[in-house]
């Protein structure tokens, strides 16, 4: 799932690539993917991009006078920049395909999305907060005035374990799945540690390891091109997705657990005192 490095570098690049280009078509070709009818998709063509803004995960394109392009990318959707977009309309079928915007210039992106698990979203509105998901959003951790007062306070009376606080986008805008593992292994913490329980020193090894765990990846994704950006997020992983691999600071073997509908990574040694966590499906610490 693209989380807020991955996005926040694909708001750079659309940025580059979008502003000041008019959008002539949309093309939708999975009816699923839209989840708004008024304004009309319709709507957006004819009128000129004028900014790319994110709100967690969530990406918006503002137009000159129109309505906002907004969309999720979900578990398994991601953007495809196309410097020449193919001739035609494009065909409904079994593919990935879900989205075709084009621009006056004849360049446009793709938005796909693979499995079976279609939960790709595109939102037409007026003003974003008309975006449910966005409106309930909590602050973005990389935000100039989130500092580690307001981080704390955010987990005084949080009585969930840290790794389904984190995912808590109401909490906390744009971690993922992907990024609390990395941000609890940066910060030497258990996954399943409780939030509320948190010492003031530890609040404060958290909240170092959130920013720079964040602004490390969204640095280094910054300029690599959208196809590029999955291929680099992995590759900077230290523990997520790396089972069975070493740990690259102690050496330990990263371990994982494993839930109904996904998993977690971590370092017995750097995390839990050596000790590894009990691998059951407890899908209640993610919700």
């Amino acid at each position: 799932m693209p989380e807020l490095p991955e996005v926040e570098a694909l708001r750079d690049f659309l940025t580059e690539n979008l502003v000041g280009h008019e959008v002539v078509r949309v093309l939708p070709v999975a009816i699923s993917v839209l989840k708004t009818y008024d304004p009309p998709l319709t709507a957006l063509e004819g009128h000129e991009v004028t900014a790319v803004h994110r709100y967690g995960k969530f990406l918006d394109l503002e137009t000159d006078g129109g309505p906002h392009f907004v969309t999720h990318l979900a578990r398994a959707g991601w953007l495809q920049w196309k410097d020449r977009l193919p001739d035609g309309p494009p065909r409904p079928g079994k593919g990935p395909l879900a989205l075709r915007v084009a621009l006056e210039t004849g360049a446009g992106f793709d938005l796909t999305e693979a499995g079976t698990q279609k939960r790709l979203a595109v939102y037409i509105v007026n003003d974003p907060q008309e975006v449910p998901g966005v409106a309930r959003l909590g602050p973005d951790p990389l935000a100039a005035d989130f500092d580690e007062a307001r981080f704390a306070a955010l987990l005084t009376d949080e009585r969930r374990r840290l790794k389904g606080a984190l995912r808590d986008q109401s909490l906390i805008a744009g971690v993922g799945n992907a990024y609390s593992d990395e941000i609890l292994h940066a910060a030497k913490m258990s996954p399943f540690k409780l939030a509320s329980s948190l010492t003031p020193e530890e609040t404060g090894r958290l909240y170092t390891a959130l920013r720079t765990t964040l602004t490390e990846a969204v640095e280094r994704s910054r300029g690599v091109a959208a196809g590029r950006l999955k291929a680099e997020k992995k590759s900077g992983l230290r523990v997520h997705g790396r089972t069975g691999e070493p740990c690259p600071v102690c050496g330990d073997t990263v371990r994982e657990v494993s839930f109904s509908d996904s998993s977690l990574q971590y370092c017995p040694t750097c995390q839990t005192g050596g000790k590894p966590l009990a691998d059951r499906r407890m899908s209640r610490l993610l919700k």
